[in-house]
Formats: C-alpha cells, structure tokens, sequence
C-alpha cells in the first residue's frame, strides 16, 4: 500500500498528514494560527508565513510519528503549492521538496482547491463526474468534476465569495473572527424571516453568484437597530443573511445541475466542500435541493471541511496512482485557478 505525506500551508492552518491509498488517514495533523490573526480581525499574510515557519517542522514529525512510519515508507511527498498566501505555500512547498530529495521520493505539486475537491473520493469514494460546489473564504464556484485535473467551471462569484461574505457579516455585527461559525451560532436562535433582505441573481440564467448586495443589505438593516447590535437583533438578522445565502446558492445549484446533467448525464452526486461546507444549515438547504433531483449529496466529514492535510496527501495519492509526479522546480503560484480556461 502507497503512502503518502501531505502538507498544507497556503493560509491560517500548519497541516500535515500520512493517508494511504486505501483511503486510511494515518494521521492528520492541524496547528490552527487563530489566536495569532484574531486581534486583527482577519489572517495577516506575514504573520500566518512566519508561523508556519516556526511550526512546520514539529507538525510533519507529530504526523510522521502519530503514523508510526519512516520517510523510507513514504511513495511521495505532496504539498500545496498554490493557490494562497504566497510566503506560506513557499514554507510547505520548500519543506516538502526538501524531504523528498533527501529521501529519493517522488514530489507531487497539489493545487489547494483540488485537495478540496478530491476530499470526497478519500471520505466516500465518490466516482467520477460529479458536480462540485467549492465554498470557503476566498473562492466559491460550481465545477464539473470529470476526472483527476478535469475541471469544467460552470459559475463562480462575481464579487465576495461566500465564507468572505460570512467574515464580513460577522465583523459588521460585532461578532469577530473567525465570521462563518460566529453567524452561523448567532443565527440558531434568531428568525430568518424577520429581515426582508435581497436575494441576488436569484431567478436570472447561469450559476453565477453575487453576495455583495446582500452584504450592504445587512449593513443598512443594522444601521437601522440600536447600537451595538444585540440580542434578539442580533440572531434574527443573522438567520436572515444565513437563510438569503442559502437561497442563493440552492437558485445558483438548480442551473448548475441542470447544465451538469446536459454534459455528464451519468453523473450521480452532487459535492460541496471548503470551509462554509461546515455550516450545517447550508448543508442542509442544499440537500433538500440535490434531492428533490435525485441526486445525492455528499460533504466531507466537518474536520475535513477546513484546510487540513490529509485532503492533500489524497490529491498526491490520486495523481501518483495515475503515474504523475512534478518537478522540484514546480513554482508557487498566488492564484491557480482549477479550471484554467475559464
């Protein structure tokens, strides 16, 4: 059985992990930077570099060690080398190209957002195509999944991506960082109807999304209530901004199949995974839709939703099953788009 080591460090999170090809996760180690971001009410690029500068070599040893394996086990060594925070990727893509010529291993350059992609064949063995709604901070867009780098983009944000929206909700209602679980706790006990807010895009053609609307639609209900926001006030209008994302992405997915469907008829499943795919609420707005198509849902386990090592010890695995490997002087790059033609 092939193994292979992961690392992870294009944002906030040091992660590393040792998965088989059996889809076994022998370890999955992740070192969260919060507290170092969380006065600045959002991830400071030069702070998350210099922690995974500090960090990284004692979470590759806790990942090799909990795994109980030897670099000699290893058939390769996986790290993102993009999209993200530049200095970070640099920091685990140089880690992992040095551990790989040391040990004689082949190298595999991972694409942070085809880590989330691929978590679903690690975690339920999801067959090829299949229809994925990537939402997290900084990206969210529907793809037609039809094979290890087969990626067809069929929609995305015209302006904030979706867990960015969650952040910027958060901090207009005092709610702080990180924003997503913040709103999404706020949101629990509030009534989602009590806030008439837009629903944008909603109705038009296409699987494109827009949120910033809606973001200025919460800022102009808040002005509006006692200052600072509180209480009762506060809930109900974070169930509203929640409940209007949810209708959005569950308008934007219908139009998204329906174009999927057209394409990759024998496509059964529909996958959402990133950051936001841990909102539970989200989830469950979007499996109602999925549904009532007949089509099934799958999201990855909630500590496989965030940045993590393990989904990208899997996307290695995935092309070291397919005979790839990539060059030492496979670049870090800012920006990687999946679908590199749209």
């Amino acid at each position: 059985m092939r193994l292979v080591l992961g690392i992870e460090s294009s944002c906030d999170e040091t992660a590393a992990a040792v998965v088989g090809e059996d889809r076994r996760i022998l370890s999955n180690i992740v070192l969260s930077q919060l507290e170092d971001h969380r006065a600045y009410g959002g991830v400071v690029p030069e702070i998350a570099a210099r922690a995974h500068l500090d960090h990284i070599e004692r979470v590759v040893h806790e990942a090799m060690q909990t795994a109980g394996v030897s670099f000699g086990d290893l058939a390769g060594v996986a790290a993102t080398t993009g999209p993200g925070l530049i200095g970070g990727v640099i920091v685990g893509a140089t880690v992992a190209k040095s551990l790989a010529m040391v040990h004689s291993k082949p190298f595999l350059a991972v694409n942070h957002l085809e880590g989330h992609a691929l978590t679903c064949r690690l975690t339920d063995d999801v067959p090829f195509p299949f229809l994925l709604l990537l939402v997290s901070g900084g990206h969210s867009q529907f793809l037609a999944v039809a094979d290890v780098g087969a990626y067809t983009r069929l929609g995305g944000t015209l302006d904030d991506a979706v867990g960015e929206a969650f952040d910027k909700t958060a901090k207009m209602l005092g709610l702080g960082f990180p924003g997503g679980p913040a709103v999404e706790q706020a949101a629990l006990t509030g009534d989602a109807a009590r806030f008439a807010l837009p629903r944008p895009l909603v109705g038009r053609p296409g699987a494109d999304l827009s949120l910033s609307g809606l973001k200025t639609a919460v800022r102009l209900a808040a002005e509006k209530l006692p200052a600072p926001v509180s209480g009762q006030d506060l809930s109900d209008l974070a169930a509203s901004f929640q409940a209007a994302v949810g209708d959005v992405l569950a308008d934007r997915l219908k139009n998204a199949l329906a174009t999927f469907r057209a394409t990759h008829p024998s496509g059964a499943h529909v996958v959402i995974a990133g950051g936001v795919a841990a909102n539970k609420a989200l989830r469950a707005r979007l499996q109602s839709t999925v549904t009532e198509h007949g089509l099934t849902l799958v999201a990855p386990p909630l500590k496989l939703c965030t940045d993590n090592g393990a989904m990208i010890a899997w996307a290695g695995l995935e092309h070291l099953r397919r005979g790839e490997s990539h060059g030492l002087d496979s670049p870090c790059r800012p920006r990687w788009p999946l679908d590199e033609a749209a």
